[in-house]
């Protein structure tokens, strides 16, 4: 068994960049910049903050999503899968990129106010946006993907003698 998941919670670095095909179908790309909290050893030596960096793309549904809904600034969670491509660069060298591909974005707040409300404020085309984002948020991460349910009676207990001790981790 293997699990492919990615759980990140921080802010859009850059204005989502979003792109249409000829079918139809919409695909957002963007960074989002999370922050790992400095420390201090117990011999004092202080370890600074650091700041990750992550491509995220985000396909259909949510891609029409990020376009109306998420700004440079703009506190996202963003739940998914890690991906790894490669493509030769202009000069023929082989470059390698890391992604999210994102399965569901939500929205988050602080202190009531959306980063958008500051940048929308007295512009009469902010007043189509839904006033409960919220709300529109979670339909929208409840509607892009059906949750499967299993009854804790569907599940059998294993003991650790009946798993295989062949079907290891790869590392």
């Amino acid at each position: 068994m293997s699990l492919n998941k990615v759980i990140l919670i921080g802010n859009v670095g850059r204005e989502p960049d979003v792109r249409y095909f000829d079918s139809g179908n919409a695909v957002a790309n963007f960074t989002l910049a999370t922050n790992e909290r400095g420390y201090r050893l117990a011999n004092g030596t202080e370890i600074p903050e650091r700041t990750e960096w992550h491509n995220i793309v985000a396909g259909r549904d949510r891609a029409l999503f990020v376009e109306r809904h998420v700004h440079k600034g703009s506190l996202v969670y963003v739940e998914g899968k890690i991906r790894t491509r490669s493509y030769d660069d202009a000069s023929g060298n082989k470059r390698y990129i890391t992604e999210i591909y994102a399965d569901r974005i939500e929205f988050f707040s602080l202190g009531g106010r959306r980063p958008q409300d500051a940048e929308h404020a007295g512009d009469p085309s902010a007043a189509t946006q839904p006033a409960d984002a919220a709300a529109e948020v979670h339909a929208f991460a409840a509607k892009s993907e059906p949750t499967p349910t299993t009854s804790a009676s569907d599940l059998e207990p294993i003991s650790p003698a009946d798993a295989d001790p062949v079907d290891d981790l790869p590392f």
